[in-house]
């Protein structure tokens, strides 16, 4: 069986993830890394930015809503996610079909238990056909627009502690939205300020698309995904792709085997690749990069240490989510935070040398040109990043 080395994954991590050579468009990088974290709006741009060379704010946003080439979905581990236009279908189909029924029925029963309706089943599917009505004449709105012209919308529910006390109120208008972008119904579209902003406009699927996502074979969408994350991310453990895709270990392993994966060894145990992809990669000198929160290489695998070291407590907070990182040779070296003032201030974790240090110097004046003031400040922050911000 072949070894793949922590060495040599760390060169196939650069190459592949454009660390090591720039991606040409939004749609290469995207098509490369299989999907782009967007829970947090700025991710995908900064994502962008740091593989790109001639990036512009623009060319995300025209493949995004002008071309559609690049889609905002419901993913992986019932997270937001840009993709390829042409994947979605597999990626909603293998991942985010599964849990329809499972949000659906959550959603009827937080309608019951919070006094709304005592068929919650039935309030659901009128909040649903009223909703999609609503933006079928309207053509695109935003959530505060659909709850005011859909009753139902408007309801909201309120969680208590153990102790009486309020621990949270939840619009509906926000649950239904949910429930229909997992569904693949509806989809997000331009968000209403800033491309940090996380408020979205939203339109019915059919109408952005010209047509539904198309439905495909579970069994072949989930092997075409997993073939796809190997030939980006592999060699990956079972640990790894079943915690990516959010599948369980049962479904990893058919999937692996509709896929006719190549099992392999790597430093940490029994390991898989995309098909005939076992053979030795060059290495390539890896330039410096700033890589966003929840960055879709840095989340890329469960197991992490042959690119993290021992650094993971301070890079991730306690939920599992990445802060921004600096890389060097497919590795991660360090983090990086913005202050109030727009300075992207950085620390290492480890010895790198007198040039390295200064080739992140320059890519954080880089950085912090192209940001020209704007303060992106993650939804997720690591321990490290927010000792660089505050001192």
């Amino acid at each position: 069986m072949r070894l793949i080395t922590d060495e040599e994954r760390r060169a196939r991590l650069a190459w592949r993830h454009f660390l090591s050579a720039p991606a040409s468009s939004v749609e290469e990088m995207a098509g490369g890394l299989v999907a782009l974290h967007s829970t947090d709006p700025a991710t995908v741009y900064l994502s962008a930015h740091a593989r790109i060379p001639t990036f512009s704010r623009d060319d995300l946003d025209r493949a995004l809503y002008d071309e559609r080439s690049l889609l905002r979905i419901v993913g992986m581990r019932r997270t937001l996610w840009v993709v390829p236009g042409g994947f979605a279908a597999t990626i909603h189909e293998a991942c985010t079909r599964t849990h329809m029924t499972r949000e659906r029925t959550r959603t009827a029963r937080m309608v019951e238990e919070g006094g709304i309706a005592q068929d919650g089943a039935r309030w659901v599917r009128t909040a649903e056909r009223k909703t999609l009505e609503a933006l079928q004449e309207a053509g695109e709105a935003t959530g505060a627009e659909l709850a005011k012209a859909v009753p139902e919308l408007a309801e909201k529910i309120t969680f208590y502690k153990r102790d009486g006390s309020v621990l949270t109120t939840v619009g509906m208008v926000t649950r239904m939205l949910f429930l229909l972008s997992t569904e693949g119904k509806v989809i997000r579209t331009r968000p209403r300020g800033s491309w940090v902003s996380g408020m979205y406009r939203w339109t019915t699927m059919d109408a952005w698309l010209d047509g539904d996502l198309e439905r495909l074979d579970p069994g072949r969408a989930r092997a075409d995904l997993v073939g796809a994350w190997l030939r980006s991310f592999g060699p990956g453990t079972e640990i790894d792709i079943a915690w990516w895709a959010g599948w369980t270990k049962a479904a990893t392993r058919r999937a692996l085997a509709d896929s006719g994966a190549t099992s392999v060894a790597v430093e940490s145990g029994p390991a898989w690749v995309a098909p005939g992809d076992d053979g030795p990669l060059q290495a390539l000198e890896g330039t410096v990069r700033f890589l966003p929160a929840l960055d879709p290489t840095t989340m890329g695998w469960k197991e992490r240490a042959w690119y993290l070291g021992d650094h993971e407590p301070d890079l991730f907070d306690r939920n599992g989510n990445a802060g921004p990182t600096v890389w060097i040779d497919g590795r991660v070296v360090g983090g990086w935070a913005q202050r109030k003032t727009g300075e992207v201030a950085w620390e290492v974790l480890t010895d790198i040398g007198r040039e390295r240090r200064a080739e992140i110097a320059g890519r954080a004046a880089e950085l912090e040109a192209w940001l020209a003031g704007t303060v992106v400040s993650p939804r997720f922050r690591s321990p490290l990043h927010d000792k660089i911000r505050d001192q």
